[in-house]
């Protein structure tokens, strides 16, 4: 493949990129996004969502680590460890030939939701119901009359009396929310608040029985699906809607779907590490509890990522030459203009649908990109052709915040913030550009085919 060089003097960086006749061809759109959707139905939680992809890297000869296992890592090899089975860290190792550094790619699993109390059950007036706690910043509204299923993580006594964890998902509508009806409330279409203590509790049924509970029917769920399980002890359950991704509009320019935050980004990452052809140094991290601040064993500000560095790298010496030499680009989405709404945005930084990714900017470090990493990923785009675009937030509003400058400091890497413009963030339905994950894809592939130098 043929090389050129773009020198950036005043930082003494060097980007060596692939020329554009080494592109090679990229998969149809409708194809990509068909496997987008597909992955976003298969993980309505972060425990689907990191199984799902355990399985496209273990079919992609990814070879599975354990933490209480000796690790026998290998120059090209190619290994992924999970946490908590909600967090994956999946990388490739240079070949004995190629420059000791690493081009990570970093997202999160996990997605705003209504989480199912450990004392759930609720009887009114001859309804079932469950109660429930919002994690993460979720917009509570449009979860109202949507045909609503649960999925999650069980942890269960078997024949044996042996203690067994099992991913659940009904994958039917098995509740809802009511909205109560105008007449009740003349004022709901007046600034009408949602308390999550009292009008978020979930419709489960009607004369289920007195002795109806929560674990009973999980446990009769499981065995119809062959689990064979004798008591369900624990559970993470959480409720989600069935209504299955699509592309919308005249010409389908936009891709709806639940937790495309951030699901989305994981998807991009993951497929942009596989299709990627390198010899060099790749990693990917999707952390689970990024929405209610990542402080846990699982989230960014833990040590999981920072473990299994040390494991790769073992010499203090060593990890600290090749995190010198790394790049981390932190993937998660970013507002698009809404057309309603574009006093919420600053003039000139109002990322558009469908016209690529955007470079998230913030001068209080909320995000973590600098002046020399963004100009490595403008570059990255103008050699392909890829439009990319910016967002500052307006100064007379708050900035959210991603896994970004969480793992800059933990890492002492370089770091770039990158997401796909999007509406309706943190909403049960979000709605994306149809044309921006395939765009985002191909930049990833070729941020982990080329190499960078300081």
């Amino acid at each position: 493949m043929l090389y050129r060089i773009v020198t950036f003097a005043a930082q003494n960086v060097a980007i060596l990129a692939l020329c554009n006749d080494g592109i090679r061809k990229t998969m149809p759109k409708q194809a990509y996004l068909s496997g987008l959707m597909s992955f976003i139905s298969d993980s309505p939680t972060p425990f689907h969502a990191v199984a799902s992809m355990a399985s496209k890297l273990s079919a992609a000869g990814y070879y599975q680590l354990k933490v209480a296992n000796t690790w026998h890592l290998k120059a090209g090899g190619r290994y992924f460890i999970t946490r908590n089975d909600s967090t994956i860290v999946a990388f490739q190792l240079p070949k004995e030939n190629a420059l000791q550094r690493l081009h990570m790619v970093g997202a999160h699993t996990d997605s705003p939701c209504l989480k199912v109390k450990p004392n759930p059950e609720i009887r009114r007036k001859g309804y079932h119901q469950l109660g429930v706690e919002v994690y993460g910043g979720a917009l509570l509204h449009p979860w109202f009359d949507r045909d609503l299923s649960l999925a999650g993580r069980v942890v269960c006594r078997d024949a044996k009396g042996c203690l067994v964890s099992h991913l659940i998902d009904f994958k039917r509508p098995v509740a809802c929310i009511p909205s109560l009806a105008i007449h009740l409330d003349r004022e709901a279409n007046k600034g009408h608040t949602v308390n999550p203590q009292t009008d978020l509790p979930v419709l489960l049924g009607q004369a289920l029985g007195d002795d109806f509970n929560l674990r009973s029917l999980l446990v009769h769920e499981l065995n119809a699906n062959g689990q064979a399980v004798e008591q369900v002890i624990d559970y993470e359950l959480s409720f989600y809607d069935v209504q299955a991704p699509a592309l919308v509009g005249l010409k389908q320019e936009f891709l709806a779907a639940a937790r495309l935050d951030n699901l989305l980004s994981c998807y991009i990452g993951l497929t942009a590490m596989l299709d990627a052809e390198t010899d060099q140094g790749m990693l990917l991290i999707c952390n689970d509890h990024e929405e209610v601040g990542s402080q846990s064993a699982e989230g960014a500000q833990g040590s999981f990522l920072m473990s299994v560095l040390r494991r790769i790298y073992p010499t203090a010496e060593l990890l600290h030459q090749v995190l010198d030499a790394s790049t981390f680009i932190s993937a998660d989405n970013a507002h698009g203009v809404h057309p309603n709404f574009t006093n919420k945005h600053d003039d000139q930084h109002g990322p558009k649908l469908n016209q690529g990714p955007v470079i998230k900017v913030n001068a209080n470090q909320r995000y973590a990109t600098n002046a020399v990493t963004s100009a490595m990923v403008k570059e990255l785009a103008a050699q392909m052709g890829l439009p990319i675009q910016t967002f500052v937030v307006r100064s007379d509003m708050s900035c959210g915040s991603t896994i970004g400058p969480i793992t800059a400091a933990q890492l002492g890497v370089r770091t770039l913030d990158l997401g796909v413009p999007t509406f309706a963030m943190h909403s049960i339905r979000e709605l994306a550009g149809s044309a921006d994950a395939q765009i985002t894809h191909n930049l990833l592939k070729r941020f982990f085919e080329t190499q960078i130098i300081l």
